[in-house]
């Protein structure tokens, strides 16, 4: 049985737990087995994967910087990413817009009884800040903080050296290569606990979010879900056929697992490793191309995380009876594209992202308070699209540079991790472990 198989078995397992725990609502379950058990493997899993956001985004960088060779081609890779990147937000929340108005959402929603307490604004920063804060006082703390932006532009200056340096750098490229190839063995073990750990997460999800949370926010849920998979399945695979010329059925079946994984961990930053090794190793795309445009995507490109401000505006816009107008509309678009790039792909950003929104358009903040308690299942959903969103952009930057490889396209078995990828080679072993005693 291959990963992908055990993975969404693991999910579909969680969900009915998750479903059947609900229902039961006991408090030596709740606290000891969900709060407790599938808490801690959940929160282990996502912490794994979050460990080697770092490591393998640096090292897999610098071998794209040197791979690439010319200072002036990762000019043009860096250029089509970030334009492709906000021109798919800003089409993404338009579109969201479009439906929700279309559909309407929000009208005649009965306030009373919402607790609109505590629900506090984050101010919108203005754009020379967040330009400004790409580059990075303290590379050691970005690193340690992840803060991918600052840790891509210290990567990509530092690679530039190495370039600039020549026949001096070898020695240092090579054993940044030998680092990438163990991180992406470290993904395989990490992954390899994938069932285990999503199982946790959707069981945990699914008992905490009883279908009560969404009955009087159905209208937007729907509205939400509908916008996202428009964008999924309609703007981003006519993108695809358009610009990169691929099949968009294998490419969606390509990024299964990745879109999963961040079904599961709500969280595109937490899913770069997955994400990297379906761009390369099963859509075929040059690593060199990819280890800038995914991590790169996973900070700015928030697709999703659009399309949730979009319908969200609309929707407490009718709840407060307000008419935000063409400018109004104009306005939450330019504040969601802004914002995404400034913001951290990590869960429940996304709610961060519209109390700067609302506060521009002058819709009270605390109206976010109603649709809070269906945020999570949702966040999960929007970043499975932030992901596919990363995906696609890389995918045809990587096309029009000549960088995709069709024969690992085109091989439906290309990359699919087995039983395989975790056997440890004996003589291989005993090789090592004689070079590694003291002579």
């Amino acid at each position: 049985m291959s990963l992908t198989v055990k993975v969404m078995l693991g999910m579909g397992l969680g969900l009915i737990v998750g479903v059947i725990f609900n229902m039961i609502d006991s408090s030596f379950i709740n606290t000891h087995v969900v709060g407790g058990l599938f808490a801690m493997i959940g929160k282990m899993f996502v912490n794994a994967l979050k460990m080697l956001v770092v490591p393998l985004v640096f090292f897999s960088l610098i071998c794209g910087v040197t791979g690439i060779g010319d200072i002036r081609v990762l000019g043009r890779v860096g250029g089509k990413s970030f334009a492709l990147y906000l021109a798919t937000t800003a089409i993404a929340i338009a579109v969201a817009i479009l439906l929700a108005t279309i559909i309407g959402p929000g009208k005649g929603f009965d306030m009373a009884g919402v607790d609109t307490t505590g629900v506090t604004g984050k101010e919108a920063p203005s754009v020379w800040d967040v330009f400004a804060g790409i580059v990075p006082t303290n590379p050691v703390a970005s690193f340690a903080n992840g803060d991918m932006l600052q840790v891509i532009f210290y990567t990509v200056i530092l690679g530039i050296a190495v370039l600039m340096l020549g026949g001096k750098s070898k020695p240092f490229i090579e054993g940044c290569e030998y680092m990438n190839e163990v991180m992406m063995k470290v993904v395989s073990i990490v992954m390899a606990f994938a069932p285990y750990g999503v199982f946790c997460l959707i069981a945990k999800t699914f008992t905490e979010q009883g279908i009560e949370l969404f009955i009087p926010v159905m209208a937007y849920v729907v509205t939400l879900v509908l916008a996202l998979l428009l964008h999924l399945f309609g703007t981003l695979m006519l993108l695809l056929k358009a610009l990169s010329g691929l099949n968009p059925f294998i490419f969606m079946k390509k990024m299964r697992p990745a879109q999963i994984f961040a079904f599961s961990t709500a969280s595109s930053n937490a899913t770069i490793p997955v994400t990297l090794r379906c761009t390369t190793q099963r859509v075929g795309v040059d690593n060199s191309v990819a280890s800038f445009c995914v991590p790169f995507g996973a900070t700015i490109n928030m697709d999703g995380t659009a399309i949730m401000q979009g319908v969200a505006t609309v929707f407490l816009a009718n709840v407060y009876g307000i008419d935000l107008g063409l400018g109004g509309y104009v306005t939450v678009i330019a504040m969601a594209v802004l914002a995404s790039i400034g913001t951290a792909g990590v869960p429940g950003v996304g709610l961060v992202m519209l109390t700067m929104v609302l506060s521009q358009v002058g819709l009270p903040i605390e109206g976010i308070a109603i649709i809070l308690g269906v945020d999570r299942l949702m966040d999960m959903i929007r970043t499975a699209v932030n992901i596919t969103g990363d995906a696609v952009v890389s995918t045809i930057v990587a096309k029009g540079e000549g960088k995709v490889d069709m024969a690992i396209f085109n091989d439906p078995d290309a990359g699919v991790m087995t039983e395989d990828d975790l056997e440890m080679d004996e003589a291989a072993e005993k090789e090592l472990a004689a070079y590694a005693k003291p002579h």
